[in-house]
């Protein structure tokens, strides 16, 4: 391969990764918008509080269910065509809700959402895996997660604006029509492979592959996988229901704060957690372990937890929120080494299948903790204060923490090093 084409092949790589992380910042809002318009939604469709919170996990149901099949769709579409279908079905996802008639489209259009969306994340990596040197891969997932993280902030304070501007339903429709046109970018500029620009050869070589379900049983039947199945799931549960659900609820209902304003806190944590994303995992690899940092930063999570349920009842002073939420959102990212550690303790070759699964876990719990907080809301609702509803919603969330820590604390140590062996 000349120099012109290394040049042409090292420029190119970057406008790939970049329309991908656009959509994976799609990705990211849609994850967190329904907590911010939670109102709006009651409104529209007089709603109860758990039928709010089912049509908000209607988004992690899909998402988790296709995370099996998002790996076999990247792997025989390849990302470039995967990727455009996803956004295609997002975007009319996207406007099915924001014109939905009833709560029946409005779950179907968070459903497509849910769909579409689900395919970029694995298929980012599957382009990183191509286009970039080995060396680079874990750089680039942590900055991919970063950008993605970005639209879980517009999905906070600037959404409220945006709503209050153009109404939830148009901003909805809005965001269906960007999706569209990211789809069309990215079929026009994605390709799966540097040899697609009629370059000789990859980046990378591939390794073979094992049969699909071959692969899933030799990951499913391996009990080190287990741990940061469950970690994942209750770290990253527990921060949807307040981020994405109920946390600016939260703050309008226990503070009496104006949406404008309430929707800041939320947004704290969403920052804390992206820049969590980029600290911990560069901690672990330069200390070389995993479970130490997993257990440090768990502790403060679950710590966080404790202080929202536990100081003044329910209702801890307003002027400590601010590094409370941060505090929250940056150790949960603790989840993320979950991923490491399960590429490390299976099979090489199975890093696909065995983050998958852990993956799986994550969007479980934050499909299923928010929806638990729900119901008890509808449960006891005439019979508690608002803020013993607060309290006792968290008590739920910390609980599910208290078990995710309890996993850290059966993860297999891999000094950050493949250790599995027959």
């Amino acid at each position: 391969m000349g120099s012109s084409d290394l040049a042409k092949q090292s420029s190119y790589r970057w406008l790939v990764w970049g329309i991908m992380a656009v959509a994976y910042l799609v990705v990211f809002f849609h994850r967190m918008a329904a907590g911010v318009v939670k109102d709006d939604l009651v409104t529209a469709f007089n709603i109860s509080s758990t039928t709010f919170a089912n049509l908000g996990a209607a988004y992690f149901y899909a998402y988790m269910l296709m995370q099996f099949p998002t790996g076999v769709l990247a792997d025989t579409w390849g990302a470039r065509k995967t990727v455009t279908a996803g956004m295609l079905l997002a975007a009319a996802g996207s406007i099915v809700f924001g014109y939905a008639p009833s709560v029946g489209w409005a779950f179907l259009g968070r459903l497509l959402v849910g769909i579409g969306v689900s395919v970029v994340f694995v298929c980012i990596l599957k382009i990183l895996d191509q286009w970039y040197r080995p060396q680079e891969f874990s750089t680039m997932s942590g900055v991919t997660s970063f950008i993605g993280n970005l639209g879980g902030l517009l999905a906070q304070t600037p959404l409220v604006f945006m709503v209050a501007v153009l109404t939830w339903r148009h901003t909805f429709a809005v965001i269906g029509v960007a999706s569209l046109l990211i789809a069309i970018l990215c079929y026009l500029i994605i390709r799966n492979t540097p040899g697609e620009m009629a370059a000789a050869g990859t980046v990378s070589t591939k390794a073979e592959k094992a049969p699909f379900l071959q692969s899933l049983v030799a990951v499913l039947t391996n009990p080190h996988t287990w741990p940061g199945f469950f970690v994942f799931a209750g770290f990253f549960g527990a921060y949807i229901a307040f981020s994405g659900t109920w946390g600016v609820s939260y703050m309008m209902d226990i503070y009496g704060l104006p949406k404008s304003a309430a929707a800041n806190y939320p947004m704290v944590a969403t920052l804390g957690l992206m820049l969590g994303s980029i600290a911990i995992g560069g901690i672990s690899d330069r200390i070389r372990q995993r479970k130490m940092p997993m257990i440090c930063f768990g502790i403060c999570y679950l710590a966080s937890w404790a202080v929202l349920v536990f100081v003044g009842g329910g209702k801890p002073p307003l002027g400590i929120l601010y590094p409370l939420f941060f505090l929250m959102g940056f150790s949960c990212a603790t989840f993320i080494l979950s991923f490491a550690v399960a590429k490390e303790v299976n099979p090489p070759q199975l890093a696909g299948v065995s983050t998958s699964i852990v993956n799986t876990g994550g969007f479980l719990g934050a499909a299923v903790l928010p929806i638990l907080m729900g119901v008890y809301f509808d449960r006891y609702g005439d019979v508690l204060t608002i803020t013993s509803l607060y309290r006792n919603g968290f008590l739920i969330m910390f609980a599910a923490v208290s078990i995710a820590m309890f996993a850290i604390l059966l993860v297999k140590e891999t000094r950050c090093v493949n250790v599995w062996k027959k």
